[in-house]
């Protein structure tokens, strides 16, 4: 008769109290479930390479919003230049028009009351004559003066002038060449109905010396051709 091995009897043991069983197949499951599991080590890697990609791509948007401001602050100081040299361009030619304008202007009022003359008040002729110009040419329109009075006195002249229009002819370094036309009724011993004629003169003015006259020269005058003061 043939006895039971211990093997028999440790596979048909029941088990005690507080003791787990465990069914076959279990231990293999088990062992399985924590080769499946990351191990710490394992979780720590995981976690610094998850932070490694956070910390570039935050790096990376913050090289793109630099550069980005960057153009944009390249962008805004080419257009403040732009419109900085644009200012500049217009404020040139506003002041070159202000300037042309203010020398046409002084031209033509100097003109005007240069060409009006009453043998009856010969001095206040003068004062119109050399107003505005320099000492030099001052001195030559008075010596000019003094010898049309000996024409204007006998033939009692008589002129009224009108202004008519003038041009800058050239600009060079804030001296102004100017032409000037002035409409003049002349009456005199000879016509005393009156003679209607147009003066021309030309101007130098420097803007300068508080815009003076420098000199003088004309084609036609309140006495005929040839004959504006020079």
């Amino acid at each position: 008769m043939s006895h039971p091995t211990d093997t028999d009897n440790s596979q048909n043991r029941v088990p005690t109290p507080g003791e787990e069983s465990t069914a076959p197949g279990e231990e293999s499951t088990a062992s399985d479930a924590s080769a499946d599991s990351p191990s710490p080590s394992r979780w720590r890697t995981v976690m610094r390479s998850g932070r490694n990609v956070g910390e570039f791509s935050i790096s990376f948007k913050a090289l793109i919003s630099g550069v980005v401001v960057l153009a944009m602050a390249s962008a805004i100081g080419v257009l403040g230049w732009r419109l900085h040299s644009e200012s500049a361009r217009l404020d040139s030619v506003h002041t070159e028009a202000e300037n042309s304008a203010r020398a046409e202007q002084v031209a033509l009022d100097y003109s005007t009351a240069a060409a009006q003359m009453n043998f009856q008040d010969l001095s206040a002729w003068r004062i119109r004559l050399t107003k505005g110009t320099s000492q030099e040419l001052s001195g030559r329109l008075t010596q000019a003066a003094t010898s049309m009075e000996q024409i204007i006195v006998p033939l009692q002249w008589v002129s009224t002038a009108t202004p008519i229009a003038a041009k800058v002819r050239s600009e060079n370094n804030g001296a102004y060449s100017v032409d000037c036309f002035v409409s003049i009724l002349t009456k005199n011993s000879q016509a005393p109905e009156g003679i209607q004629s147009t003066a021309t003169y030309q101007l130098n003015i420097d803007s300068r010396d508080n815009w003076t006259i420098t000199d003088i020269g004309g084609i036609g005058s309140a006495m005929g051709a040839g004959t504006a003061p020079r």
